[in-house]
Formats: C-alpha cells, structure tokens, sequence
C-alpha cells in the first residue's frame, strides 16, 4: 500500500474510460430515486457525470434515463447484485488502459479530483489509486483502476465464487495494490437524506454558489461551454455602473448572442465582451468628448447665476 499526497500538474496523457454504479437500491433513502436527487441544481448523477466528462466512453450501470451527456448504458445480471457485479457489467463496453470508477451519488467530485487520481495512478505505478475519507476509510467507488487489474480480480472471484452477484468491494480491494489519496470532501456520497441535507448546506452557505449556479444552468441549457465568468462579471459591473443597472443583464445576453453568431467557443465570448467593455467605459465620457474648451460641465453653475436656476429666471 502507498499513500499520495497531490503534485501539481497533472500527466500528460490521462486518456480512460468512466464506469458509474447508478444502479442502487438505495434503501436508507427509502428506495428513491437517488441518482436524481437534486443537489445545488444538478441530480446527483449529472454532477459525476460532469466531472468525467473527458472520459473516452462513460458507461453507466442502471436502468436507461435521460442524461446531459451521452453514455452506454449496461446493466448487472440479475439486477441488483451488488456492486461487483455491477461493476463487472460496467467494464465490458470500455476498451481503455485506466478506468474511472465512481458512484452516482458524490456531490463533490470534480473533474480536478478525477485527474488528480489518474495522476496519482500512473506515477504510482500501482493497480489502482482511490480516495479516502474523513475518517481514513477506502472509497473503491472514487478511484481509478488498471483495467487489467480488475478483469484479473473480477476474473479469479467469478471463479471462486460461481459469479459475482452479492460479493462485497471488499474481496475486490483486498487483492489489489492500491494508492490512497486523502480527499475527505471529493469522498463524501450520500446515503442518507441527512447527508442529502449537509451536502446541500454546503454547496448553499459555505460552497462557491456561483460556480455551482453557472454548472447548474449550463447542464439545464445543454451548454459544455467553458468562459472566464470574471470577465463577464466584470463587464455586467462596468454597465451598470456606466450606463444603468438594467443594462448589466441586458449586455450580457447580448455578448452572448453575438459569440453565438461569431461561431460560439471561449474566444468569440472573450471579443464580444471586451468590445462591449470598452463601449460601457466610454459611454460617460461621450459628453466630456464632445465639449468645447470653456464650456460649462452639464452640472457647473451656469455663466452669472448659481447652479439650478430655471431659464428666464433672476438668479440674483
């Protein structure tokens, strides 16, 4: 066993496949339906989702439902036999050296944490790498794995047992070598409605809500695209401040439909945003420009009276 603490960067070739267990009875939730459980907008599922995004092939083990991001769908046979089982399901349609193996239930995972398990794996040089807890336990469903070490383990365990329905992670971790990656907040899945609750707390009071409101909305509208949201920011203050507080909304909508028409992507945004700045800064000075030397400023007093006095009055 090794343990892993980050680096930097990641590697330079991180290319896997994703297989997400969705397939659950989900029974301390009372059976629902907790890969659409809402959480900071998105369903849970949608949020693993995203941050796998990358994945060459992302298959999913559960019944087919709608979902942002186009997957395979793979189901464990018989339903419902556990994890192991679903996970044997999972692998069949990937084809990739690493596999990412996630649960549809982890509001917090990113596609960072993802990466930083891959580099994590390809530098230890071990048969897979996962997180950790708060408390220092294995998650076997927040890690990535060499694809041909779990085919081998999967393999001999079919075999001991007559099938993998109903085995515990357990006997797969136990015969592999794994890097653990301490992560107490990427590792947190929910199990419960209260853990439901503190995961939604947490992305509401202590998370960064705009980043999670912009993710949200993008999922909703089926937009992948990546922007500096500092320099739209920047630019609804510039118009409100400017030019009036309704324009701020307004000249972002309309940034926005002019990248669209200039062929979308983060470069089209940044051009449009930054011709709409410049004009948003310039917009008070369009009087000053047009002022002749001498001349009295709109609120200067004016020429033999004080400020304010109405035409044909005595201001004297």
């Amino acid at each position: 066993m090794t343990s892993y603490e980050p680096a930097g960067a990641a590697g330079a070739d991180l290319a896997y496949d994703a297989v997400v267990l969705a397939g659950g009875a989900a029974r301390r939730l009372g059976g629902a339906d907790k890969p659409g459980v809402s959480v900071g907008g998105r369903a849970l599922l949608e949020r693993v989702l995203a941050a796998c995004a990358d994945a060459r092939t992302t298959v999913v083990v559960a019944d087919p439902r709608p979902t942002a991001r186009p997957v395979i769908w793979a189901r464990e046979d018989p339903p419902g036999g556990g994890p192991l089982a679903a996970l044997g399901a999972g692998l069949h349609p990937t084809a990739a050296r690493d596999v990412v193996v996630l649960s549809a239930d982890l509001p917090f995972l990113t596609a960072d944490t993802v990466r930083r398990l891959l580099t994590a794996l390809r530098e230890a040089g071990t048969d897979g790498a996962l997180l950790t807890d708060a408390d220092g336990r294995d998650q076997p469903l927040v890690a990535a794995y060499r694809a041909s070490a779990l085919r081998r383990e999967l393999t001999t365990l079919t075999t001991a047992h007559d099938g993998l329905t109903g085995l515990p992670l357990r006997r797969l971790t136990a015969g592999l070598h794994l890097t653990r990656v301490p992560d107490p907040v990427a590792s947190f899945d929910c199990d419960t409605w209260d853990d439901i609750a503190a995961a939604r707390a947490r992305i509401r009071e202590h998370g960064p809500v705009l980043d999670e409101w912009i993710s949200a909305v993008k999922d909703e509208l089926g937009i992948e695209l990546d922007v500096d949201t500092g320099v739209l920011l920047d630019l609804a203050r510039d118009a409100a401040h400017n030019v009036a507080r309704p324009g701020a909304p307004l000249t972002t909508f309309l940034v926005g439909y002019a990248a669209a028409q200039a062929g979308g992507g983060p470069e089209a945004v940044a051009e449009a945003a930054r011709k709409a700045t410049a004009l948003a800064l310039a917009w008070p000075d369009e009087e000053a420009s047009d002022a002749k030397p001498g001349d009295p400023k709109p609120n200067d007093p004016k020429p033999g009276g004080t400020s304010g006095a109405q035409p044909g009055t005595d201001a004297g």
